[in-house]
């Protein structure tokens, strides 16, 4: 992957720096997971709210700003997956009104897409 640019770099930073509160709240829940998700992941020319990069998931978060930019929102989107990215969006309303429920529907994805952990698990307390 090519060097991010370093106005994208220095644009992710102030991001992170000037995190809305929804934003703040859905990473204090984020923050602990594996596999890690990160904050103003730049790809490409876009910046992506939060990002799992080993399973290539994007959670992007809107405000009422982008009621005007959904040709805007769909052209990312569409740059995204064509790069193999799943892309999550949900309304600042969501997280404000049911964080916890997005959080759960964000790892229900994340446990989707890593698969079972092993094809054959062993019996819990075998033997006892």
């Amino acid at each position: 992957m090519p060097r991010v640019a370093p106005h994208l770099t220095a644009n992710a930073r102030l991001l992170r720096n000037a995190a809305t509160a929804e934003e703040r709240a859905l990473w204090s829940r984020l923050r602990h997971l594996r596999p890690r998700f990160t904050r103003q992941l730049p790809i490409g020319s876009y910046i992506i709210d939060f990002a799992c990069r080993s399973i290539k998931l994007a959670v992007e978060l809107d405000g009422s700003q982008h009621l005007d930019a959904i040709a805007y929102d769909d052209t990312r989107t569409l740059f995204l997956e064509s790069l193999g990215w799943r892309v999550l969006r949900y309304w600042n309303s969501d997280v404000r009104d049911n964080g916890d429920g997005v959080a759960e529907a964000i790892m229900a994805v994340v446990a989707h897409r890593i698969g079972p952990t092993h094809p054959q698990p062993l019996p819990f307390r075998e033997g006892l």
